[in-house]
């Protein structure tokens, strides 16, 4: 009987000890967002930047299975879209290997933390790190390094909507960008005398997206897509 009990015990560590697979974590996630075949959402965007001064704007968001996206919004062009554009797709749209490093805790959430390093050469992204809740299936935060700009992180929260689908209410996209390599369309936002002065410093700042008003799976025409492409 002592040895039944040890050799269960022994099986019980074994299965404990094994690490868990950051591509079925990943699939998992990949998944769950496939429940959603479009949605379209309102989105409220605050911008926190030091060298820059931008009232708040609002911005309308289309996306539509499998990788179609679209934002209506006046005179915004701070965030690269791939930034707004919450489904898992928009992260890893690309050959990647991962590795699973450790569990982590994210408002009391406990989490999976997978690093993804892309395995094409025209990707520009170099790392990514995925914060994920394997009970939902969710992605809560994104660290990612980005060649040559520099370094941007994404925190999300969710809500249910029609009690089936999980999708954002609340995003804090923050970035820093490496010396030299501030994008024209940071430029254009920018105060003449600002953009004149102290662009060999390295930028850092914060933009915060909130989300209401989702509709999902309504059937969007792909009409609302076409002047997305080639862009």
């Amino acid at each position: 009987m002592k040895h039944i009990i040890y050799a269960v015990l022994l099986f019980s560590f074994s299965l404990m000890a094994q690490p868990k697979s950051p591509e079925e974590i990943l699939e998992k996630v990949k998944n769950e967002f496939n429940k959603i075949e479009d949605y379209q959402v309102d989105v409220k965007i605050k911008v926190d930047v030091e060298f820059l001064k931008m009232s708040d704007r609002e911005a309308t968001i289309y996306y539509k299975k499998p990788d179609k996206f679209h934002i209506e919004s006046e005179n915004f062009a701070m965030l690269p879209k791939s930034s707004l554009n919450s489904s898992p797709f928009g992260f890893l749209n690309y050959n990647y290997t991962a590795f699973y490093v450790k569990e982590d805790t994210i408002n009391g959430i406990k989490v999976s933390v997978v690093k993804v390093i892309p395995l094409e050469g025209d990707a520009d992204v170099i790392l990514s790190s995925f914060w994920i809740d394997t009970k939902r299936n969710l992605i809560l935060k994104v660290e990612s390094s980005r060649k040559p700009s520099g370094i941007f992180s994404i925190n999300l929260e969710y809500l249910k909507i029609e009690d089936k689908f999980w999708l954002p209410s609340t995003m804090v996209f923050s970035f820093t960008i490496e010396p030299g390599f501030l994008p024209k369309r940071f430029t254009d936002e920018m105060n003449p005398e600002d953009a004149k002065k102290d662009l060999n410093k390295e930028k850092v700042g914060k933009v915060y997206l909130t989300y209401s008003n989702y509709k999902v799976n309504t059937d969007l025409p792909d009409s609302i897509f076409k002047e997305e492409k080639g862009k």
